[in-house]
């Protein structure tokens, strides 16, 4: 590869792939560079520490969960059947990572336990659009909630048994669908009452 063509993405394409080869404890900035066939000092261009490339990675990971969250959080329409949706969503999302590739799943969940701040920048991303689509139906009357933003955080947290990938094992349980719904139903009379 020409070093002139490097690009933080290519970096980010091949570190994935060099996590995935190795796993976090093994994987190097030499054997990114050395996958993409410049130096070093190359990648150190772009990304100051090997740190700073876990994060990067780890905030990249992200994204992909928060971004098709985004396009529900901005809709128009009812919050209660947007907020059902913006779960659905994430549920789908983080299952499917575990389930598809669970070796890279581990990998990922390694890597974000080292990068604090980012998954923390991460929460508060997705509490924002939970405070968005809540506050939106306090507007219309469809909630009952003083304080939308702190009905969001008390979602999010009463629900992270089926987000946090903390609680992941428990994700193939096949009860697990049953006791969102009752947790589903308690929180709809909350935002309700």
């Amino acid at each position: 590869m020409i070093e002139a063509t490097l690009t933080s993405e290519r970096i980010l394409d091949a570190a994935e792939e060099v996590l995935r080869r190795f796993g976090p404890a093994k994987a190097t900035v030499v054997d990114v560079a050395r996958a993409l066939g410049v130096s070093h000092g190359s990648v150190y261009r772009h990304y100051a520490s090997k740190a700073e490339l876990r994060d990067a990675v780890a905030a990249r990971w992200l994204t992909r969960v928060s971004d098709p969250l985004e396009a529900i959080a901005v809709e128009d329409g009812p919050a209660l059947p947007r907020l059902r949706r913006w779960f659905d969503a994430l549920f789908a999302i983080k299952r499917r990572k575990v389930l598809d590739d669970p070796e890279l799943f581990a990998t990922y969940h390694a890597i974000a336990l080292e990068s604090r701040e980012v998954v923390r920048a991460h929460v508060e991303h997705l509490v924002r659009q939970l405070t968005r689509i809540i506050a939106d139906g306090a507007a219309s009357g469809e909630l009952r909630v003083a304080d939308p933003a702190a009905a969001a955080r008390a979602v999010f947290d009463a629900t992270s048994r089926f987000h946090n990938p903390a609680h992941a094992a428990e994700w193939r349980d096949p009860a697990i669908d049953a006791s969102f719904e009752g947790v589903w139903s308690l929180l709809v009379a909350g935002l309700r009452a």
